[in-house]
């Protein structure tokens, strides 16, 4: 064994670094940076018709430093990876992919369902992946076949699991569909694999314990493109004798930080993209303005910023001019609670920009600063690129159904722990899915499970929704529609409306004691889940689901045939056996 004295001479010190590198490098395998977080993966979907698997696999893994088991997508039964592989496709694709579950830890949840975040579903709402809304989980060693088309929709836009709050333990993943006609190309000049930023909190605790602890969220990493570090992390060097790991040199997180490598003189569009399980990030590039292009899957008119905070689920396209001087700058993306009381030491919370032919050592990390002068994004400024204008009358009211849900937080009669509420009720997921209670039969509200959840709209009309936090605790709350992009006709931030050129996107803010206001027209058949996206809150009950044109459901989404066997499949485990 090595006997080493602690007062190591600075030279020496990283001489042994050098060296312990390489006995990492043998025992971990493969390159440096491969150690913990895998490559990514792409999917690439082209031409009108294309299949793929995405398997969904229990890993030990360990991309803060920390090892843990997971749940995660991969494209081979072998291997996940964490974020998911990217999936990119064209607008007008058809996307078939099949996903097998293969999970096997009792600690998690072992069924899923993947939800394809901000895809409409038109005409195939069995696809939505809303586990007891738009089907039944699969189980493990079983497989279900998503095929679904996206007709007239580009931008950036993820995946991850919709059963209870799976996705915090990894199920999360990428989508990007490229619009060759793209209004905005000529603003940026590389748009591509490498252009995607996910950020995404990170726990220790499985999602189970974390429902368990019944605590606000504090996630000990930030995540940016699967890469992070948390305080007080162990050194990669964990495998070393222990008199070695306590060395100061070599035992903080020093765990390689993600780099976006970027060329003097271009524009790049970067896709942001918010995985949260819930905690919300402040985004910022230091030296960088960011122009914003597109929000949700939506074209906006440019505008420029250098802050944008991210919440839950929300997308950005940013187009970053590289004309700083060349070098290493801080990517920040700064977690409202847990990791983000620490600020940016030693590199938690951050990523790398790194410029081609940056002065100096190229694996250093950055030493900027944050520009002096903030101008961070308020929703209120943004608009839409195409088709500005909300449906409707320009007034309060001036649609032809206005529905107020006021939220709650409480203990309900005879329960035992709080939860949250939707016009006094919580919504607890029905044992039968909303869309086979349709296809069934039941087409009205008072007819259709959960009792008081479900709401029925009729076919094209314009539904204009107040979101009113009252005591909703844990805000701001941001709530996310199915199948629909809205107009934010009152944004939490204003209270003010805007019926002439509100912003469109499919994620917005609710606030405590607040009102959020959102127009939208029916034209889109099915039943959809507007839910809060902070997970353990949709869990604790903050959702409803909006059952649209119940009647003309069965005729306008057909269901194939391997749908029909995912509830007598699912119905058929044993207690120990769920979820």
């Amino acid at each position: 064994m090595f006997k080493i004295k602690f007062a190591l001479e600075p030279f020496l010190a990283l001489l042994l670094l050098s060296v312990v590198t390489d006995l990492s490098r043998l025992a971990f395998g493969g390159d440096f940076g491969k150690v913990f977080v895998s490559g990514a993966e792409v999917i690439k979907i082209g031409g009108k018709v294309h299949s793929e698997n995405l398997f969904v696999v229990n890993r030990e893994l360990s991309p803060d430093g920390f090892e843990r088991s997971t749940v995660l997508a991969g494209l081979s039964s072998q291997n996940g990876t964490f974020p998911g592989p990217l999936i990119t496709g064209t607008k007008g694709d058809r996307f078939q992919i099949n996903v097998t579950d293969l999970l096997t830890d009792s600690t998690m949840a072992r069924s899923t369902s993947i939800h394809w975040h901000g895809l409409f579903q038109k005409t195939t709402n069995y696809a939505d992946g809303v586990s007891f809304v738009s089907q039944c989980p699969i189980v493990a060693n079983h497989s279900f076949m998503y095929d679904f088309q996206v007709p007239d929709q580009a931008g950036t836009f993820w995946y991850h699991s919709h059963l209870s709050v799976q996705y915090c333990d990894g199920l999360r993943g990428p989508i990007v569909i490229y619009d060759p006609l793209d209004p905005h190309r000529f603003l940026y000049d590389v748009d591509d694999e490498s252009t995607v930023i996910t950020i995404a909190d990170w726990y220790h605790d499985t999602s189970y314990e974390l429902i368990a602890k019944r605590a606000g969220l504090t996630p000990d990493a930030t995540l940016i493109n699967g890469k992070g570090r948390y305080v007080g992390g162990v050194s990669i060097l964990k495998v070393l004798p222990a008199q070695l790991q306590r060395l100061p040199l070599l035992s903080q997180p020093n765990i390689p930080l993600e780099v976006i490598n970027v060329e003097y003189g271009k524009r790049y569009r970067f896709r942001v993209i918010s995985m949260s399980c819930g905690v919300d990030h402040g985004f910022s590039i230091d030296g960088h303005d960011l122009t914003i292009i597109e929000v949700d899957g939506v074209n906006t008119q440019p505008l420029t910023v250098n802050h944008i905070q991210l919440y839950a689920a929300q997308r950005y396209s940013v187009v970053l001019h590289a004309n700083q001087k060349p070098d290493v700058y801080r990517i920040r993306a700064l977690a409202t609670s847990g990791v983000g009381a620490q600020n940016f030491t030693n590199g938690v919370n951050s990523g790398i920009l790194r410029y081609k032919n940056a002065a100096g050592n190229s694996d250093r990390e950055p030493t900027s600063s944050q520009q002096s002068h903030m101008v961070s994004l308020n929703e209120n400024d943004l608009r839409p690129l195409e088709c500005p204008g909300a449906p409707g009358k320009p007034y309060p009211g001036g649609a032809d159904l206005v529905l107020n849900l006021t939220m709650g937080f409480g203990v309900a009669p005879g329960a035992s722990a709080p939860s949250f509420f939707m016009n006094n009720v919580s919504y607890v997921s029905p044992k039968v899915p909303v869309l086979l209670q349709i296809l069934s039969g039941a087409q009205s509200a008072q007819d259709l499970l959960p009792a008081g959840s479900v709401y029925t709209l009729p076919r094209n009309k314009v539904i204009e929704i107040n979101l009113l936090g009252g005591s909703a605790i844990g805000g701001p709350h941001p709530f996310h529609l199915h199948g629909h992009a809205f107009d934010v006709v009152k944004t939490s931030s204003s209270s003010d409306y805007n019926f002439v050129d509100p912003v469109r996107r499919d994620v917005t803010l609710v606030n405590q004691n607040g009102q959020t206001t959102i127009r939208f027209l029916t034209d889109n058949p099915g039943p959809w889940f507007l839910h809060c996206h902070i997970d353990p809150h949709l869990e604790a009950g903050l959702a409803v689901v909006l059952a649209e044109d119940t009647r003309d459901t069965k005729s306008n989404d057909p269901v194939p045939a391997g749908w029909d066997t995912l509830c007598p499949i699912y119905d058929s485990l044993t207690p120990d056996q769920l979820p």
